[in-house]
């Protein structure tokens, strides 16, 4: 994540301190010095909607394999020893699960933060109460557009009603609360009337992903923004970032060369905030997948993150997740724990590479069937990246 706000604003949330703390860039295992990763945990398959761009490929019905209410317990557990900070429950849609709650409970016990990601449907103004009460540490509700725009994407008629009466239920009983949104191009024309919405609705932050060709979305590869569309995007975002100032935290998700776009525009505009940027993005050290953030399926299998699920490091039901996170007898596993040899392209020579790390390899895999080959969706100019024609 790029803490567009952080960056641009000086404003402090809690995943600054896992994103910009001294000593964050080069740990090998860990969000920070003494942590495990950051968790992403898909814990339920099932999903009341059907996305197009989904990347697990959920849908309306129930799967088999998945982690019991004991697997799940146990599974906590470990996190525990391991000191992982943050679960981040998703799906499918997790609030389908019916032993989510008690899962909370549990990470609670260990002071481990849960959030959820969710598309917000089910909110109602009690279920919003019962959040609340367990002190969930934040809750991203997905929207991709505006009334039938989101409808379409989201596979389910009035999708982007009952999303919004969830932001209004999560935000009337004051549990955090905050929109996602996953720019292409049949959406990027509403950035405008997104930050309209979050001004009108006082919604307190928003996350802007950029689309990863994975799972039901990698047939969407076509369907992405240009390189000028992705700088545009970038403009109106630091633009609003500093309108909104600590009203509301933006962030990007999903490529990082954001922050040295954000660096460049900085450096001709503003030479003093510039050196602050420089300073907190030499902290950060890229994508770090694989060292500070993964993820764990439905069944238990462990990735390095949730798009890149077509590689196991193992089974939490079979080892716990620290044995696994730390075991580099998988190439790929070891590879991304010290990456910058093994890129290639663009990604292997360019200058930015121990702020940005290579950006994201499911995206490079997706467009051209190697791991460790450049990422199609950095946006900066070979001249940016420093290649001499």
């Amino acid at each position: 994540m790029i803490g567009v706000s952080k960056l641009l604003c000086d404003t402090e949330n809690f995943g600054d301190s896992l994103r910009y703390a001294p000593g964050v860039h080069g740990q090998r295992h860990g969000a920070a010095q003494g942590m495990g990763p950051v968790l992403s945990w898909n814990i339920t398959r099932t999903c009341n909607l059907k996305c197009v761009h989904c990347y697990s490929d959920s849908d309306g019905k129930k799967y088999d394999g998945e982690l019991t209410t004991k697997e799940a317990k146990k599974f906590i557990d470990d996190c525990a020893a391991f000191k992982v900070p943050v679960l981040l429950l998703s799906g499918g849609e997790p609030l389908i699960r019916p032993d989510v709650f008690e899962l909370v409970e549990h990470a609670k016990k260990y002071g481990i933060r849960s959030t959820f990601s969710t598309n917000g449907t089910l909110i109602d103004k009690q279920l919003a109460k019962d959040i609340k009460a367990l002190n969930v540490g934040y809750v991203g509700i997905s929207l991709d557009g505006l009334g039938e725009a989101n409808d379409k994407f989201r596979g389910k008629q009035g999708a982007f009603e009952k999303a919004l009466e969830g932001i209004r239920n999560c935000l009337d009983v004051g549990q955090r609360v905050g929109l996602r949104f996953t720019i292409n191009r049949y959406n990027f024309h509403d950035l405008e009337n997104i930050f309209r919405l979050i001004k009108e609705e006082k919604i307190p932050r928003v996350c802007f992903y950029h689309l990863v060709y994975s799972g039901r979305a990698s047939q969407m590869m076509e369907h992405d923004v240009t390189h000028e569309e992705s700088r545009q995007a970038m403009d109106l975002i630091m633009a609003k970032a500093q309108e909104f100032d600590k009203t509301c935290e933006i962030l990007t998700v999903d490529n990082h060369a954001d922050i040295v776009y954000l660096y460049l525009q900085s450096l001709k505009k503003d030479p003093v905030r510039a050196e602050k940027v420089w300073n907190l993005m030499m902290r950060n050290g890229g994508n770090r997948s694989g060292i500070a953030f993964g993820n764990v399926d439905p069944l238990g299998n462990v990735h390095s993150d949730q798009f890149t699920q077509n590689y196991t490091f193992g089974n939490v039901r079979d080892r716990a997740i620290g044995d696994i996170w730390t075991d580099e007898s998988n190439p790929i596993l070891a590879g991304l724990k010290d990456r910058k040899a093994l890129l290639k392209g663009r990604c292997g020579i360019c200058k930015w590479l121990n702020v940005c790390n290579g950006n994201f390899r499911a995206r490079a895999e997706a467009a051209t069937g190697d791991f460790w080959e450049s990422d199609p969706a950095c946006y900066l100019t070979d001249e940016e990246i420093g290649i001499v024609k």
